[in-house]
């Protein structure tokens, strides 16, 4: 498989899940850094959706300059950590600009 880099938004195999995760087969953005990545055999990513939500920044940021195929919206709040084996294809590349304002809206939810 191709190095799995931090701002990619790639497809991941979510299931199995419980109670108000996201699930499913669904982009995902990577949050983690290439090193971690490549020695760890894990990503620490957050979930997309093409459902506008309810709630705004912190819990979500529209995706913007990843020119995916559908409006997404990254769950900040639903951030996860996934075997490499659960990451497939590369959909597309946040701008460093929004991997930075999800970075910071992730430490807004953390305190």
């Amino acid at each position: 498989m191709a190095r799995i880099l931090r701002g990619e938004i790639r497809w991941a195999d979510l299931n199995l899940v419980r109670g108000h995760e996201q699930a499913g087969e669904r982009p995902v953005l990577v949050l983690s850094h290439d090193v971690f990545n490549e020695r760890s055999g894990t990503v620490i990513a957050v979930a997309l959706t093409s459902q506008e939500p309810r709630a705004g920044y912190p819990l979500t940021l529209e995706l913007k300059a990843a020119k995916l195929p559908k409006r997404s919206w990254v769950k900040i709040s639903q951030i996860r950590t996934l075997s490499t084996e659960r990451i497939g294809k590369r959909l597309g590349r946040a701008s460093d600009e929004e991997l930075a304002t999800v970075l910071d809206g992730l430490l807004e939810i953390a305190g």
